[in-house]
Order: structure tokens, then C-alpha cells, then sequence
């Protein structure tokens, strides 16, 4: 379906439609401003990520003719077992063997490829508008398109009440790998040290003391990247290429548009040890908040001088100074985050098939291959009912 078709729905249109015709769309600079990842965020992503994404932006307008919303959304092919471990993949791979393309799908993904998903609401009281809107033409503009699936990509669990109207009719929502988040009621690191359990205390002061044994390592905080980028880019490779789910690949134009068009709100963190850039993480700050949004580490030093550890102690010390009131991390590396008083922040994924005859017994299969299943330390948060 080439962008600019028209899907009709009761109270108005949707149009399909590229990222160039939004240059002069007043609208789309409002669909999020009030959120940390705004209009600019989504046009770095489309232009920086080479990872087989096929962006479009839903264009939503009533009757009247006003935009009331602009959704971005973007087709990939998605391997449905991803971080799926044991029996399942098991079976899964024998399968692949006869048909490679078995449980991998062309999928119609809702939100941001490189994020949680928020709704293009112009205005934030519109977004059950935003929702029926979304219910009514996803699916036609995803048949049209030859996408086998529907899936909004890691909405905030503050978005259930919008989304209502999807779990309602015909859609499954699935709990997908949550954020955490870390208050930050204290004074200074020694205050919320002082709050944590007496084995993690102890376990810090170990690590720390063996980082302290090694050469000094120096910290700074950049909004500007552009000098260390092929230092830093390495190390954010590193760390990518250990994860065991993997959705999309930051790049180094990425980091470079960020700091270039978000720079009241990019900042760099980056660790040196004799001169030599050990670490680095890229973190967002909005409002009151710090977004952790990813980690490098020179892998030659990092296990030996518990860099993570290091580096977290000196991002959430830094933010306690600025006075900041959340830590936010991304999906994760859960058992550190529980240790460290972390608690979880719901993400959901609303999926559903394309096909009405394949769709109910879709619904009973996606369960299972749902990430948190295959995560059990999730279970030993204090607030996991959530999820």
C-alpha cells in the first residue's frame, strides 16, 4: 500500500505517509513534546539505523479534517523465538531445517525501533481517540502490506486504560522486558548506599576496593561525542554483541545526530584509565529523570575492575548532585537492578494476527513465547505483579 491511501474508520481517516512529508507538518512537532524521545529522536532513528526497517508514520485526522494524532510505526522481519531458550527453540530450529522462514514473520511494529512506545497524540487527552483510531486501520494498512502481525512495541503499562479498546477486541497483550527505575530519594551515594541490603554493601565495597587497587579512573560528562566517537562506538559493540536479545543496532551516526540535534538533553559519561577510554554510557535527561539508554566497556579490563558497578555508582551519584528524582535503566541485566533497590517499569506489547480465522489460535501460542517467561528473576521484584 504506497503511503497517501486513505483508510477510512468512523470518526475519521488515517494516511500512511514518509517522514519527508512531515517536514512542514505542524503537528507532528506536537505529537510528542512531552515526551523524553520526541519528534526529533524518531527522525534520527529512521535516518541513523541500518536495520531492515520499512518506516512509516500514521497520519490520524477526524472528521473535520484536523491531525489529531501522527503514529510512527515501521515494518521488519521479526524471528518470533528470539531469546527464547530450551525445548521451544529447540524444537523451533529442527523445524528451520525444512522451513527456514518457520515463526518468522514480515510484522507491522508500532512505536519506536529504538525504545518504549508512546502514543502521537497531539494532545495527551486524546489518546483513547488515538487508540480507536490505531484498532480500526492497523490491521487493513498491515494486510495491505503483506505483514502477518500487528504488535505495538513496549508501551508503558500507564497506557493500559487507552489501550483497553485493543485488548479488547481481538488483540493479546503480553508483558514485554521491562525498564527499571531507581527513586532517587537521597541526599548522595553514601545515603543510598547506606539503604541497600548488608550483603550488597558488602559486595560493593568489594568490587570498588579491587577498581580502587587498579590505575585511577577518571569520569567525565560530555553532551558533545563527535572526537571519541571511534573510541567509544567500539565498546557500545562489545556489550551489544553479548546481549542475548537483539532488536536493533545503534550506529555511529546515531550517537553523532543525538548529541548534534538533542544536546540539552544528551549526555555522555565516559570512564578513562591512563589516558585510555575504558567505558561509556549514553544516558537522556528529561524533566526530573536520567535515562540510562546504554553501556560500552572495554571488555579487556571491565570484567577484572567490575566497570558496571563503577560506572552505575558514578552515573546515579551524578544525578543525585543535579538533583534528579529517577534513575531509568533499559531492558536487562535484572540481578544487579534488584540488588540494587531497582523497581520494575511495566512494558507491553499488543499483538495480534492479521488473519481473523489464524488469530484465536495465535492468541494461545504468543504466551508462551512471550521474553518474560524465560526471565525467573523477574519474579523476585517486589513490584513483578505489575508486569
Amino acid at each position: 500500500m504506497p503511503p497517501g491511501d486513505m483508510i477510512p474508520f468512523p470518526e475519521g481517516t488515517a494516511r500512511a505517509v514518509t517522514l519527508s512529508d512531515l517536514q512542514n507538518c505542524g503537528a507532528w512537532k506536537q505529537a510528542f513534546q512531552n515526551q523524553c524521545k520526541d519528534y526529533r529522536y524518531y527522525e534520527i532513528v529512521e535516518e541513523t539505523l541500518q536495520c531492515g526497517f520499512e518506516h512509516y508514520y500514521l497520519l490520524l485526522e477526524d472528521n473535520s479534517g484536523n491531525v489529531r494524532a501522527i503514529q510512527p510505526m515501521f515494518f521488519v522481519r521479526q524471528n518470533l523465538v528470539e531469546g527464547v531458550p530450551g525445548k521451544i527453540r529447540s524444537v523451533v530450529d529442527v523445524i528451520r531445517k525444512i522451513f527456514p522462514r518457520f515463526l518468522t514473520m514480515r510484522v507491522l511494529m508500532v512505536g519506536c525501533a529504538a525504545g518504549k512506545g508512546d502514543l502521537g497524540a497531539c494532545d495527551e487527552k486524546e489518546e483513547a481517540w488515538v487508540a480507536n483510531a490505531l484498532r480500526t486501520s492497523l490491521q487493513t494498512f498491515a494486510r495491505q502490506n503483506k505483514a502477518s502481525l500487528v504488535v505495538l512495541k513496549d508501551f508503558p503499562a500507564t497506557y493500559r486504560s487507552a489501550l483497553e479498546t485493543l485488548y479488547s477486541n481481538d488483540y493479546v497483550r503480553i508483558p514485554s522486558m521491562p525498564m527499571t527505575r531507581l527513586p532517587l530519594r537521597y541526599e548522595d551515594w553514601d545515603e543510598y548506599f547506606r539503604s541497600l541490603s548488608k550483603a550488597t554493601r558488602k559486595d560493593l565495597r568489594r568490587k570498588f576496593r579491587k577498581a580502587g587497587r587498579a590505575a585511577k579512573i577518571e569520569m567525565e560528562v560530555l553532551s558533545e561525542i563527535a572526537p571519541f566517537i571511534d573510541e567509544i562506538y567500539p565498546l557500545y559493540l562489545a556489550v551489544h554483541e553479548r546481549s542475548p536479545l537483539k532488536f536493533e543496532t545503534l550506529t555511529k551516526d546515531y550517537f553523532l545526530a543525538v548529541a548534534d540535534r538533542m544536546p540539552e538533553r544528551a549526555r555522555f559519561f565516559i570512564w578513562r584509565q591512563s589516558g585510555k577510554i575504558v567505558a561509556f554510557s549514553f544516558c537522556l535527561i528529561c524533566g526530573e529523570a536520567i535515562y540510562d539508554e546504554c553501556i560500552g566497556l572495554d571488555y579487556s579490563v571491565a570484567l577484572d575492575l567490575h566497570l558496571y558497578f563503577y560506572t552505575l555508582r558514578d552515573i546515579i551519584s551524578w544525578a543525585l548532585q543535579q538533583r534528579l528524582k529517577y534513575y531509568y535503566s533499559n531492558p536487562l541485566n535484572y540481578e544487579p537492578k534488584l540488588h540494587l533497590d531497582c523497581e520494575l517499569v511495566p512494558l507491553d506489547l499488543y499483538v495480534r494476527h492479521t488473519s481473523a480465522l489464524l488469530n484465536p489460535i495465535f492468541r494461545r501460542v504468543i504466551g508462551y513465547l512471550g521474553p518474560t517467561r524465560h526471565e525467573p528473576i523477574l519474579k523476585r521484584f517486589p513490584n513483578a505483579d505489575q508486569l
